[in-house]
């Protein structure tokens, strides 16, 4: 197979970014028991890729068996936006072995990203922490991920074949099976039976400079 297209999911593959984002459901959600924003910790723990609006609405509709409207969801997820700006900007939260990858690599793949983040706070991220050049596109929520790899793969009429996504959690995986696209495995063993390639390292997909479009693995 020639891999030629790279799909990243964010959180937990390019940045180290879980301990923070549990911080935030704490802090937006403050005012709650402590228990039940302990069972939407776990809830955002079993689900990496997904969204935050999602999660939000997770908290109200089945742990607190309330209502809540859109325009809440989006105000509370707002805050939540400003603490990840403030917070995960800091370079310490980096992956290094991945953004070694990219440096070394982003010249012989066609590199996006597909996250459950807030689309413009990704974008944010990725541009204060040096990011954005090494990829075609950025794409984050409230657009469900599943679609967002659909869109990249029909927008930029890639084959297939050709493609995989990068990510750690079963949501990914979901989003490249459903999209028909090779799922690689990183940062969390429990995905290496669903993965083409479960990612120790980046060894197998790292290019040598002379080669240019693709490895065959």
């Amino acid at each position: 197979m020639m891999v030629k297209n790279i799909i990243f999911d964010f959180d937990g593959v390019i940045l180290d970014s879980m301990a923070v984002r549990e911080l935030g459901f704490r802090k937006i959600f403050a005012a709650y028991d402590e228990a039940l924003v302990e069972e939407l910790l776990q809830y955002h723990q079993e689900n990496g890729g997904l969204s935050r609006y999602n999660k939000i609405a997770h908290f109200y509709n089945e742990i607190l068996h309330e209502p809540i409207t859109q325009t809440e969801i989006d105000t509370l997820a707002a805050a939540f936006s400003e603490i990840m700006r403030e917070t995960l900007t800091d370079h310490r939260y980096l992956i290094a072995e991945t953004v070694t990858f990219l440096q070394r690599n982003a010249v012989y793949y066609r590199l996006h990203i597909a996250s459950g983040s807030d689309q413009n706070e990704l974008r944010y991220l990725c541009e204060a922490l040096g990011l954005t050049d090494y990829f075609l596109s950025i794409h984050g929520s409230p657009v469900h991920k599943n679609d967002l790899v659909e869109m990249i793969l029909s927008e930029q009429h890639y084959k297939k074949e050709e493609t995989i996504l990068i990510g750690d959690s079963m949501n990914d995986y979901t989003a490249a099976h459903i999209n028909g696209i090779d799922f690689y495995g990183y940062n969390n063993s429990a995905l290496d039976s669903v993965s083409v390639h479960y990612l120790d390292t980046y060894t197998i997909l790292d290019k040598k400079k002379e080669r240019k479009y693709g490895t065959s693995l």
